[in-house]
């Protein structure tokens, strides 16, 4: 989604292309849809100063607040558009998605013909506990038990906000399984990587008294994880804690839109510290049985499953997809 250079590399050869969006089909219509009313009306929306917008391929109007952070940035926004545009000029875009998951974004997306699908690829663990002893750990948990913290491949916390969220785990007495990183030095682009020993942004004793309920790792391998009971495939909640890019998207798409997650701290900047309070009461809400979210969830589960067997909308677009190479010469 990113390479949309490779464009100009299949002009020269005369053959269509084909875009792998990796998010929602919702951020590509937010992207296309603010590309279109720059392009046609010079619409800014770094410069957008109402408190919400209305997308296409959103239900409801989107909140200035789960705007993309980088958004306000002048040059990133116009590579944005750039790319936007590129998009318009595929053959068709494959979303990491499925329709019935997304109907309203997907049947938005008239700009190009859209093949959706969903994919779940295996990550590589390492550091912190190890991935087979963080394994059969939670073999051990009851069912639906443990509350599983990950922030994504950029996720990592100051040693201050590492404070808040011990305290609030350690607070609110649930089990649970908490990915740690360090981040990289301030002024740098370098990615987390692994503490030697985590025990040294922890507050003092935290790893011994929560040592029957809990455990802290590094890099974890987050789709086995996942499998033991926990993610939207699987049919078990979440909370949001949008960080970066387009996260305050997906959560606001998550919370409020299709109503299968709860949130921590929704509308996150960066730099602000959320408070162990905050930290317990969100996992504590995430936690509770609550029948109509958990109804929505078997729902959507059922749906993702049900889209990637033969005869599935996932499955159908993929064929689709292959027997438009064919026909174009591309395989």
């Amino acid at each position: 989604m990113f390479c949309t250079s490779m464009a100009d590399v299949a002009g020269e050869f005369g053959v269509p292309y084909y875009i792998f969006f990796t998010s929602a089909a919702s951020d590509l219509g937010f992207i296309s849809h603010i590309q279109q009313l720059h392009d046609e009306s010079g619409f800014d929306v770094a410069e957008f100063e109402g408190n919400e917008l209305a997308v296409p391929s959103w239900a409801r109007p989107i909140p200035r607040w789960a705007f993309p952070p980088n958004i306000v940035n002048k040059e990133w926004l116009q590579l944005l558009y750039r790319i936007a545009r590129v998009f318009r000029r595929a053959r068709g875009i494959l979303v990491n998605t499925v329709r019935e998951l997304e109907s309203c974004a997907v049947d938005s997306l008239s700009f190009t013909k859209v093949h959706p699908r969903m994919t779940c690829s295996p990550l590589a663990g390492g550091g912190g506990v190890p991935e087979e002893e963080a394994i059969e750990w939670l073999d051990r948990q009851p069912e639906s038990s443990v509350v599983f913290l990950c922030f994504g491949s950029m996720g990592a916390f100051r040693e201050e906000q590492v404070l808040e969220i011990a305290n609030g785990l350690e607070a609110s007495g649930l089990r649970f399984l908490w990915v740690l990183r360090r981040p990289g030095p301030e002024g740098t682009r370098a990615g987390p990587t692994d503490y030697q020993d985590v025990r040294e942004v922890l507050p003092k004793g935290f790893v011994d008294r929560t040592a029957g309920v809990g455990r802290v790792m590094g890099w974890a391998p987050q789709t086995i994880i996942l499998a033991h009971k926990a993610s939207l495939w699987f049919g078990v909640p979440m909370a949001t804690w949008p960080m970066y890019a387009e996260q305050k998207l997906n959560a606001f798409l998550l919370v409020h839109e299709l109503e299968i997650a709860t949130e921590i701290k929704i509308d996150y900047r960066n730099g602000e510290i959320v408070t162990a309070e905050e930290v317990e009461r969100g996992v504590r809400r995430l936690m509770e049985r609550d029948c109509s979210r958990e109804e929505r969830l078997k729902k959507f589960s059922d749906c993702i499953k049900k889209a990637l067997m033969d005869g599935g909308s996932s499955s159908a677009s993929i064929a689709e997809f292959i027997e438009g190479c064919k026909s174009s010469g591309g395989m």
